[in-house]
């Protein structure tokens, strides 16, 4: 097993990774900026060190000064969390050239998914659904035009190297789509580097619907169930559950048999999410994208699988067999997931602050994950997710209730925070019911 393990992240998740590392006796160290100093990561860790300044270019995204850190350290192997790195196929490659370990997909692998229309053409070689869509970047706004004549409106304009519910746009007719054209193309440009667009049928009533895989040491791929993810603001989750009510078990051998065949296409090692569209009224699904890293909504996967996902990618890394037994998966329960930000719960926009006071819930089926307490700044320079409230329990029944009053319990003071919208939807018929899309945020609004 790895013995010693730098965080290349900061916040809720860098804890995490933390807490498993420390309880696996894997010495832990945390990188920080100047602007999370005093946050509980960087207290837990049993090392840490200061980075760079507040902007992530140059500290959670500067290559140089993590892999310094590392040096003077003596870690072994990093993680990357989600987000900043996690996905930078150089990154990886230099981390294994430097003698490091990589906790992660090999480089080769996030380079085959980071590329949306070459994952696209991947997956439909290796049998598994995509939606109609182009098969080559749309090189100029004609083409995209073309293109959306042939699939269909309405469509959605997606740039390729985009991620996390970020560069896209939908276009109802031609008019539409020469307007979003531009503005995805100029923001990927921008985001990404890389102004490449593709232009896919896009599903007004449609189902986010994502799988956990795991890559073992020896070379199989394996699929932990799946995740609803259809509650979202801006193409962005905010609730995440398992298992999806939308799912039944014929639809979910046959959604688990093509994540599995999508990691097989790349030879996938360590953990990763298959994203994929579902039609809830005809069953039908599609690939949508290849998450080549831990995903935020990682812990609803844990309990119903009852497993560590952190441990099981330290494990793989360190060319281990799993805890588990991968001939006899078997899930247990129900779990949700709500993402607690820093931003007001009817607009959604960022509020970030001081947190004067901080109360987490407690209780059967309860966790919480969190990146801030009582004392910390919420600052601008960051995503707004400050925790991550967990409830399980043995049926989706006895989730919702337990979740409503966790929610009732959770008090935070200072920055905005979302935490009266899950009340609301707590109480909304159409989530209690599980027959939600990904429509359901804006029709509350």
């Amino acid at each position: 097993m790895i013995e010693s393990l730098l965080v290349a992240n900061r916040g809720e998740i860098a804890r995490r990774i933390i807490r498993t590392a420390k309880r696996l006796g894997i010495r832990a160290i945390a990188v920080h900026s100047e602007a999370d100093a005093d946050l509980p990561f960087v207290a837990e860790a049993d090392e840490a060190v200061l980075i760079g300044p507040a902007n992530p270019a140059l500290s959670y995204r500067n290559t140089e000064a993590i892999l310094a850190a590392a040096k003077a350290t003596g870690a072994q192997a990093i993680h990357p969390g989600y987000g900043f790195l996690s996905e930078n196929a150089d990154f990886a490659r230099t981390v294994e050239a430097s003698g490091l370990i990589w906790v992660g997909p090999d480089a080769d692998a996030i380079t085959a998914m980071g590329d949306k229309i070459n994952a696209r053409n991947l997956m439909a070689a290796a049998g598994v659904p995509v939606a109609p869509g182009t098969t080559d970047p749309a090189a100029d706004l004609d083409a995209a035009v073309t293109a959306a004549a042939e699939i269909g409106y309405p469509v959605m304009v997606k740039a390729a190297a985009g991620g996390g519910g970020m560069g896209m746009g939908v276009a109802v007719d031609e008019a539409a789509l020469r307007s979003e054209y531009d503005k995805v193309r100029a923001f990927a440009e921008r985001m990404f580097g890389d102004g490449s667009v593709l232009i896919e049928r896009y599903f007004p009533r449609v189902r986010h619907v994502e799988v956990q895989i795991l890559g073992l040491a020896d070379g199989r791929v394996v699929a932990l169930g799946e995740r609803e993810c259809s509650v979202q603001r801006r193409n962005q989750k905010l609730v995440e559950e398992s298992p999806s009510p939308a799912v039944s078990p014929e639809l979910r051998v046959r959604l688990l048999a093509a994540a599995v065949r999508a990691g097989e296409a790349v030879g996938y090692r360590n953990a990763g999410t298959v994203e994929c569209l579902l039609d809830p009224t005809s069953g039908e699904f599609f690939f949508l994208e290849m998450n080549t890293r831990l995903q935020v909504e990682h812990p609803v996967t844990e309990y119903v699988y009852g497993i560590d996902l952190v441990e099981e990618q330290l494990r793989v890394a360190s060319g281990l067999a799993p805890t588990f037994d991968p001939d006899a998966l078997t899930p247990a329960g129900h779990a949700i997931e709500m993402r607690i930000n820093a931003e007001d719960p009817k607009r959604f926009l960022p509020g970030p602050g001081v947190v004067t006071t901080w109360v987490e819930p407690a209780g059967a089926g309860v966790r919480v994950d969190s990146g801030y307490t009582e004392g910390n700044t919420v600052t601008p320079f960051y995503d707004s997710l400050m925790a991550k409230l967990i409830i399980s329990g043995a049926t989706r029944d006895e989730v919702l209730e337990r979740a409503r009053t966790a929610v009732a319990a959770f008090q935070i003071e200072g920055p905005k925070n979302n935490v009266p919208f899950f009340a609301e939807l707590l109480d909304n018929e159409e989530f209690r019911s599980g027959t939600y899309d990904t429509g359901i945020v804006p029709r509350m609004r």
